[in-house]
């Protein structure tokens, strides 16, 4: 699945390699009337600070984690400036929120978000305690093609099963590219950091984590740690456990 484009352009050609940041923002109160406004002006300061072609937030960042936030149409004029600093960085910003489908079912979504607008680009196959109440799981693995990078998306507990991994891997891809939420604490971090190794060196593929720092909707805390595994398993980058942090990394296209 391409990133969108304003209009019609010569294909860009492929790059050895592409600059990544991984953000883990201070996430605004859950339920309030600018929840999504204060989120979306937080991911605009990371995306112009970043100075990456590509940044990827949290599962659910532009909401935090609030299972009864309203679902947020691509279109929202709310998503104006992350779309404004996204035009002004030449970034891509890879975001998270609920969405309704044309036959109302709703999903756990991932939107690519560039200088032309946002889209839906993946919904979350393995969904995970009270989603599946209100939420439909997405049907089938996706890859998001961004500078002749081959990026397989993830969200949350799609990264816990090493057979979403696996469906996706054989797809043909360079990066699996996880928006998380994992709890605190000296378990979960284990948790985290064992699913992105054990994906990597599986895989012999980059592992990109964003996953929530600090208090997300539902949850006052989570685990932080968003980072970069080589396809070695190898940790490269690694952001801590409080809210704001972000870190980057070069990511190449395998051989």
């Amino acid at each position: 699945m391409p990133v969108p484009s304003p209009e019609p352009e010569p294909a860009a050609p492929s790059v050895a390699a592409v600059a990544v940041a991984v953000a883990q923002p201070v996430c605004a109160a859950a339920g309030r009337p600018d929840t999504v406004s204060e989120n979306v002006a937080r991911h605009a300061e990371a995306v112009r600070e970043a100075g990456t072609r590509l940044v990827v937030f949290p599962e659910l960042s532009l909401t935090g984690y609030d299972l009864a936030a309203p679902a947020v149409d691509p279109a929202d004029a709310r998503l104006a400036p992350l779309v404004a600093a996204c035009a002004a960085t030449g970034a891509v910003a890879l975001v998270g929120a609920p969405v309704a489908e044309a036959d109302g079912r709703e999903s756990i979504a991932t939107l690519a978000v560039t200088g032309a607008g946002a889209e839906v680009v993946y919904r979350k196959m393995r969904l995970h305690g009270a989603e599946v109440e209100r939420f439909a799981p997405g049907e089938k693995p996706v890859v998001l093609e961004l500078d002749g990078l081959r990026l397989g998306l993830a969200v949350c507990a799609d990264a816990a099963d090493p057979a979403h991994a696996e469906e996706t891997a054989a797809l043909g891809i360079d990066a699996y590219v996880a928006s998380t939420l994992y709890g605190p604490g000296t378990a979960q971090a284990e948790r985290r950091d064992g699913h992105m190794r054990d994906r990597a060196a599986a895989h012999g593929v980059w592992c990109v984590l964003a996953t929530c720092a600090g208090a997300t909707g539902e949850y006052p805390d989570s685990s932080g740690g968003s980072g970069v595994w080589a396809p070695d398993g190898g940790l490269v980058v690694q952001a801590g456990a409080a809210p704001g942090e972000r870190v980057r990394a070069e990511v190449p296209r395998r051989p």
